[in-house]
């Protein structure tokens, strides 16, 4: 029974990144890494991803009307090039949102990088077969949060729109470190839970029983960084988005 949900679970997943992906080609986003956040969140978060895309994200399209009606003329790249980067400035000084949704926008963009991390940790530890006092659990702990603590800090900086200065990646840093960290109490959390409580036997994770677990840490994760989120937000640490 719970093999099959975890199926059904994974397959709404698979096919909301798929509806998102495809309205985002036709709709890019403002802000260019959102392209990536929406189909990731709707990757790992079953129905609920979809609804905050189409509640939520789809208010961030990025306007291009003006591009049809200025068609045949012509543009420098200099001149385009600042337009995108005024574009970014404003979308990251100003939101029109209520503050929960700017809130929940930011923890996407965060969660979104934690979970590509988790995501590529898994099968790396697998691969090479690495264990911490003979456990898998520890050592993918070790490998998903270094590459969600990379990822999660490279979505950070581009999404704030930076220049490479050292001061702007400090501030990706900054804005980044607190949400990941209470994303990844929820994520272990959970994973812990699943490796020690849940089964006699952990899944494997060559079983969509496991990544079923997985999305469920995620979604966790999701939640447990959403206050952290609002005081950083709210702080001014991170920008509302």
């Amino acid at each position: 029974m719970l093999t099959t949900i975890a199926f059904i679970s994974i397959f709404i997943g698979v096919m909301q990144a798929v509806i998102i992906t495809g309205s985002i080609i036709k709709h890019p986003q403002e802000m260019a890494i959102m392209n990536v956040v929406w189909p990731i969140t709707g990757l790992y978060f079953p129905v609920i991803g979809l609804w905050m895309y189409y509640v939520i994200g789809i208010k961030d399209q990025r306007d291009t009307s003006h591009q049809s009606d200025a068609h045949g003329h012509h543009q420098s790249d200099d001149h385009r090039g600042s337009d995108i980067d005024h574009s970014e400035h404003h979308h990251m000084q100003h939101s029109d949102k209520p503050q929960w949704q700017s809130v929940l926008v930011s923890t996407t963009h965060c969660s979104a990088g934690c979970s590509v991390g988790d995501l590529l940790g898994v099968p790396i530890v697998v691969l090479l077969g690495w264990t911490i006092a003979g456990s898998t659990l520890f050592s993918e702990y070790v490998v998903e949060f270094i590459l969600a603590y990379l990822l999660g800090i490279g979505f950070q900086y581009y999404g704030m729109g930076m220049n490479k200065s050292g001061k702007s990646i400090t501030q990706a840093i900054k804005a980044d470190t607190w949400s990941l960290l209470a994303f990844e109490v929820g994520m272990f959390g959970w994973m812990a839970l699943t490796h020690y409580v849940f089964f006699y036997h952990p899944p494997e994770a060559t079983t969509p029983l496991f990544w079923f677990m997985m999305q469920m840490a995620m979604m966790i994760g999701f939640a447990t960084s959403y206050p952290a989120n609002w005081v950083l937000v709210k702080r001014g640490v991170k920008h509302a988005m």
